[in-house]
């Protein structure tokens, strides 16, 4: 019996040959954008940028090539999804960094403001001891009876190629110095403890969203299932008196 795969989630991944000197400047300047913090409110959680003030790196000049070579893998991958040139326009954001001490962790979560999320791995030897960007499916297609994927002595065996195949509880992505990652951004995904007693975790986090290109004065509308272009949008101000005020 032959199975098809059908309706795979994209995981894009390229590994970026980026300078040694340039990595490690760019690790500085996360660490110096992180100064004295050592993690976030949470116990045992890892430093995030977004949360603490620092989320649009991509307009500081330290990090302004490496957002434009994000940015030109996130169109490669739009293309390798079959997205016709020109149909969309893809914008960065928000942007942080992402700082793990030896024990600490990213709980699972997904990106419902964004279309593509985008990791960059500032260090790592691919081993995934200093912690795995674990990917969740959105839904077990394959395991028959709901809740038979999850295990705890369950029928499916996890560990036999059918069910790392077609019926993995999750997928874990080893970081590696330059690797660059892009996945849907509604899929939930966290980080696993970093095991590495002698070294942080660094890494670069991106929401990227889609929206219609610019319309000028004689272009038809945008579509409904897409966003007008930012630009194209007019705030509202709430103003005294208002429901709400």
């Amino acid at each position: 019996m032959e199975l098809q795969g059908l309706f795979p989630l994209a995981l894009g991944r390229v590994q970026l040959r980026l300078d040694p000197g340039d990595l490690a400047l760019l690790m500085q300047e996360v660490l110096a954008l992180r100064g004295d913090a050592e993690g976030n409110p949470t116990a045992g959680c890892a430093w995030t940028g977004d949360i603490n003030g620092i989320w649009q790196v991509h307009r500081l000049e330290a990090f302004a090539a490496i957002t434009a070579e994000v940015e030109r893998q996130a169109w490669a991958y739009l293309q390798d999804l079959g997205f016709r040139e020109g149909s969309v326009a893809l914008h960065v954001q928000r942007a942080w960094p992402v700082v793990s001490e030896p024990g600490q962790v990213v709980g699972r979560h997904h990106h419902p403001n964004a279309h593509l999320s985008a990791v960059l791995y500032l260090n790592g030897d691919g081993s995934g001891r200093s912690g795995c960007l674990r990917l969740f499916p959105r839904q077990q297609s394959n395991e028959l009876v709901p809740g038979l994927a999850v295990g705890h002595g369950g029928p499916i065996d996890a560990d036999s190629a059918g069910g790392q195949r077609w019926n993995a509880p999750l997928v874990d992505v080893a970081p590696q110095a330059g690797l660059l990652v892009l996945f849907p951004a509604y899929t939930d995904h966290a980080v696993t403890a970093n095991d590495d007693e002698e070294d942080l975790r660094l890494s670069l986090a991106f929401d990227l969203a889609l929206t219609a290109p610019l319309a000028g004065p004689a272009d038809a509308a945008p579509p409904e299932y897409l966003a007008p272009h930012p630009a194209q949008w007019a705030e509202l101000q709430q103003r005294a008196g208002d429901p709400g005020q």
